[in-house]
């Protein structure tokens, strides 16, 4: 009896492992379609945060000549060339050839569901607000800012510190990463295409006192979950545990995602859909990250795949 209990318990395992890999598979080659699905869409100027990201771009070249360079750079997440959707085509194809990369197969299936959801246009497009409202910002109120409050009152309700040109992309690995240096601190270092936000803000922007005084923005408040690779989100948690460590006995360290900041003014249902959905900072290893498919499902049930364009970047 004690035999027979002990196979019918192995049978089980072997058939939930096999279901497991079926559904896997299932979610790559959805998540391959989606992914080329919102490529055609931004070829095609479907997006409708892309369409005026584009225009913000050209308008604030020909107000500010020098800032040129840097707002073609941030134009580019309005295509398959810009850091968002790269992102995203790197992270399916890692999926693919390299899953072992991201532990057992629960944290492979975690991300295959994760990569579903971040194809959504309508979610993509709403990430597409932070770069937007960056070229807003220094435009000094000729442009207005997209789906969130302005600057002035935004800073005032999270009781925030302005960082000056870029803030709504600190912290955001997709334009650049934070350095630790020699005592231990950390500080937000801008990869090279966006190096000019550190000549228009030379100010540095320490880990710490940002995670305190952060800003709003889509990123960090809504979309961090979808658009950060497991890798990413690692280093976000060790980092996070480095620097509470460090400042254990010097009053303390919140995470700068322990309170959801205000400055939405508004989303799609989509964003509104994954700002509810279990956020992944309580789990301490990508790798240990668990499938959630019947959320995943109501999720994706709730997606549209066209998206409204707009005349004019208002």
């Amino acid at each position: 009896m004690r035999i027979f209990i002990i196979c019918c318990v192995s049978w089980l395992l072997i058939a939930c492992g096999d279901e497991r890999d079926d559904r896997l598979q299932a979610n790559i080659k959805t998540a391959d379609y989606l992914i080329e699905n919102l490529g055609t869409d931004l070829d095609a100027g479907r997006i409708r945060n892309a369409i005026i990201l584009q225009q913000y771009a050209q308008l604030l070249a020909a107000q500010k000549p020098s800032l040129k360079p840097l707002v073609t750079e941030l134009s580019k997440d309005a295509s398959r060339s810009g850091p968002m959707y790269y992102s995203l085509s790197h992270r399916l194809s890692t999926l693919q050839s390299k899953p072992e990369l991201l532990g057992d197969i629960d944290a492979q299936l975690s991300e295959s569901d994760t990569l579903i959801e971040a194809s959504d246009p309508n979610l993509f497009s709403d990430a597409l607000s932070d770069p937007i409202n960056v070229i807003a910002d220094m435009s000094e109120g000729k442009l207005a800012r997209v789906n969130a409050i302005s600057q002035a009152q935004s800073l005032q309700a999270n009781a925030a510190e302005n960082n000056g040109a870029g803030s709504q992309l600190v912290g955001n690995p997709s334009y650049g990463q934070w350095q630790t240096n020699s005592s231990g601190g950390s500080f937000w270092q801008w990869y090279a295409a966006y190096s000019l936000f550190s000549a228009i803000s030379p100010r540095s922007i320490g880990y710490h006192n940002w995670s305190s005084r952060r800003d709003y923005s889509y990123y960090n408040d809504v979309g961090r979950q979808r658009y950060t690779s497991p890798q990413q989100k690692q280093s976000q948690n060790d980092l996070a545990q480095r620097t509470k460590k460090q400042f254990a006995n010097k009053g303390g360290f919140n995470s700068p995602y322990a309170k959801s900041k205000t400055g939405a003014s508004r989303m799609s249902t989509a964003s509104k859909k994954a700002q509810k959905a279990p956020s992944f900072a309580s789990k301490s290893s990508y790798s240990k990250q668990k499938s959630t498919s019947t959320g995943s499902s109501s999720f994706r049930n709730s997606k549209s795949t066209t998206s409204r364009g707009v005349s004019r970047g208002k």
